[in-house]
């Protein structure tokens, strides 16, 4: 059984046949939202953020929202292997009250941020020298600011509907900021022209930062008023960049991106809009590596985990097959690591497709 597929966007695709495959291709990595979806990912997670970009020089810009933003607290600690194992440990253990809160569900997520960066986490992240750490968050603008959930699902409709007629309104009810490396050089560009802020990185900021791009409207309570950023209220960075729409510079190098799925979809709101799909131009220099049909199919019920899996099973069964799946993902890693070892991957990279 192939349990890996990699895809690669044109520019991608033609380095890599005239270059050969490695580490040195690549200066930025993506990790998307999507809760414990990315428990399928973790098995890469464990090979790359040790393995695979071990004994880097130059810098690396490591981007992501939500539970990219989460993974990727743990890639820019000293010891990234152990911090992801605390993030999958802590994460698919989480049990919830039968009818939890916002409030409830905002407690377990500090919680676990605290047990995933412990004492020297934040220092550390802010003070890497190659693994530069960028944590993407919507600033909300509107009704979508207030936690009073009549406000808060007004405004939400308004941002869909918004969104729905054309993606570049999303811009009247959030701001995209990113909350970076202090010394990181990152350039954003988007096709949609939506503008980014950025924000630098700091021990109390950190912490609020990757708190309010895993805040998920409704369901978790946003964090308002980040140390070091304009007064407001911020949430989950997959609001606006769920599985990203951008390119990235001034480096030249490509783009690594692990993800559940070969087709990305850009932001939250898109999720019910088979149309609306990433411009090809972001996907030029990505390299995409995605379970395959196959290794999906063999895990427990056959899916990917999911938020829903938190409403649908028990906990001890939910729990049971997280930890299946998060076993079942090495797998993952270890056929990226051979087709690494073994130069296999111009054999087995296709061009991305996202019609």
């Amino acid at each position: 059984m192939q349990v890996l597929d990699i895809y690669a966007g044109k520019n991608a695709l033609a380095r890599i046949r005239k270059e050969g495959f490695s580490a040195d291709l690549f200066d930025y990595m993506l990790g998307a939202s999507g809760g414990p979806k990315w428990f399928v990912l973790a098995g890469l997670d464990r090979y790359i953020f040790p393995e695979f970009f071990a004994g880097r020089t130059r810098p690396l810009n490591i981007i992501g929202s939500s539970a990219g933003a989460f993974r990727f607290a743990c890639f820019a600690q000293n010891d990234p292997l152990a911090a992801i194992n605390r993030l999958a440990e802590c994460y698919s253990q989480t049990v919830y009250s039968d009818k939890p809160t916002a409030k409830e569900i905002t407690d377990k997520g500090t919680a676990l941020l605290d047990y995933v960066l412990g004492d020297k986490g934040c220092d550390e992240i802010i003070n890497n020298p190659i693994i530069k750490a960028h944590f993407i968050v919507a600033k909300c603008k509107g009704l979508t600011q207030f936690e009073f959930k009549p406000l808060q699902i007004t405004g939400l409709l308004a941002s869909a509907s918004a969104n729905m007629l054309k993606r570049k309104w999303l811009e009247r009810f959030y701001q995209r900021f990113l909350f970076s490396s202090p010394d990181a050089n990152l350039q954003i560009l988007d096709p949609n022209t939506m503008p980014s802020y950025s924000v630098p990185l700091t021990a109390k900021n950190l912490p609020q930062a990757l708190m309010a791009s895993g805040s998920i409207p409704i369901v978790i309570e946003g964090v308002k008023n980040i140390a070091g950023a304009p007064p407001g209220m911020y949430r989950d960075g997959g609001i606006i960049d769920y599985h990203f729409d951008l390119t990235f510079g001034p480096q030249k190098g490509l783009v690594l991106y692990p993800h559940f799925y070969s087709k990305p979809i850009p932001g939250w709101f898109d999720k019910s809009l088979k149309r609306r799909l990433p411009h090809a131009s972001s996907y030029d220099d990505v390299v995409m590596l995605v379970p395959s049909d196959e290794f999906v199919a063999s895990l427990p019920y056959g899916k990917i985990p999911d938020r829903k899996d938190f409403e649908t099973m028990p906990a001890e069964q939910r729990i049971a097959y997280w930890q299946q799946v998060i076993s079942q993902s090495d797998k993952l890693g270890s056929a990226f690591k051979d087709m690494c070892d073994n130069q296999k991957v111009t054999e087995r990279i296709k061009p991305i497709e996202l019609i």
